[in-house]
């Protein structure tokens, strides 16, 4: 066994072409996701998150985006490390579903609206496990089941427009694990469905983890989940990770300005405020993620923090140490928990 871990990301620039030239997406992104652990990525809408997981895939377009720099080394399970951004198409195609799977966010144009979903789950398991046509289906019904889809081996019959939201977010679930991936690349899994199919949903992640060490990088606004699924969290703005560190490291000791907007806009139930039927009035980060096309000078967080000081303008501020695994990129990140 090697001693890799099974995902690292190194320095990964991402761009797009765009009729004003090119925009960096990605600035630079370091990440590690371990064997059998959960890293949660999180940030506003535009942060980059799920520009990082279709990089990871390498199915960013080629027509219009392009990686020019960085390293995307994953450990197989033949305990070969291969640098994804440098593989043929051909390689990436038997990684892809099989030992690397993603479940993405919209599930109505992931899905191909022409097939049964029982046949686009099989599919995976013809490909990649060698099943012949009998045994692919029992297998994609027994995912279905497994997801909590009711009658599974009707519904294996049906075209995805003949299912609810909720339905054929576990459809693409189910498509994802058929193979049981060694990384599960998660892009918002739960968004639609209800609390209680959320908490099947993960509890259905953290089985798997355990059964075959299955590493998942969770892509989310939703820091409830974090608390409860994440062993540790990468926070994410304009394109680059600006803190890292254990879940519960980061919940008591946030130690960038951002984090902090983030974890301050998380409703909270006041028990007072409710007696007196006063609704508590949610927190919110002024501003918005900059365009990608007119970044601003040095921090990329600068413009709207209430920290800033003449350094934040002149040089983007590298990830610093505040303890032992976890790093911040703010230069005043010894005096937020003062």
């Amino acid at each position: 066994m090697t001693d890799q871990p099974l995902l690292r990301v190194e320095s990964l620039v991402t761009e797009f072409k765009t009729e004003n030239g090119s925009v960096r997406a990605l600035k630079g992104v370091d990440l590690t996701v371990e064997a059998g652990k959960t890293l949660a990525l999180v940030g506003e809408s535009g942060s980059g998150k799920s520009v990082t997981s279709l990089s990871i895939m390498r199915l960013i377009p080629a027509a219009t985006g392009s990686m020019p720099a960085g390293r995307i080394l994953f450990s197989g399970r033949d305990d070969v490390v291969r640098d994804l951004a440098q593989q043929p198409e051909a390689v990436m195609r038997r990684i892809r579903g099989n030992e690397i799977s993603m479940i993405f966010q919209e599930p109505m144009t992931s899905l191909n609206p022409t097939l049964k979903v029982g046949a686009q789950i099989a599919e995976a398991a013809r490909l990649h496990q060698g099943l012949d046509g009998s045994a692919a289906r029992r297998r994609a019904i027994e995912m279905l089941s497994l997801v909590e889809i009711p009658d599974a081996k009707r519904r294996a019959d049906v075209y995805p427009h003949q299912l609810s939201g909720g339905m054929r977010q576990r459809v693409m679930i189910a498509m994802a694990l058929v193979c049981r991936p060694s990384l599960l690349i998660a892009d918002e899994p739960t968004t639609a469905l209800d609390v209680t199919v959320q908490l099947q949903i993960l509890e259905l992640i953290r089985r798997l983890q355990r059964e075959i060490g299955m590493g998942v990088l969770f892509i989310t606004h939703n820091l409830g989940v974090v608390a409860e699924l994440a062993d540790r969290v990468a926070v994410m703005y304009s394109g680059r990770i600006v803190e890292t560190s254990t879940t519960e490291e980061l919940f008591d000791r946030p130690s960038h300005p951002y984090t902090r907007g983030l974890l301050a806009s998380m409703p909270v139930i006041d028990q007072e405020a409710r007696k007196l039927g006063e609704t508590p009035r949610l927190k919110e980060i002024p501003g918005s993620v900059p365009d990608p096309s007119s970044p601003p000078s040095g921090c990329d967080f600068h413009p709207r923090c209430s920290w800033m000081i003449d350094d934040c303008r002149r040089a983007v501020p590298t990830l610093l140490e505040v303890k032992a695994d976890h790093l911040s990129r703010c230069l005043r990140w010894s005096e937020l928990n003062v």
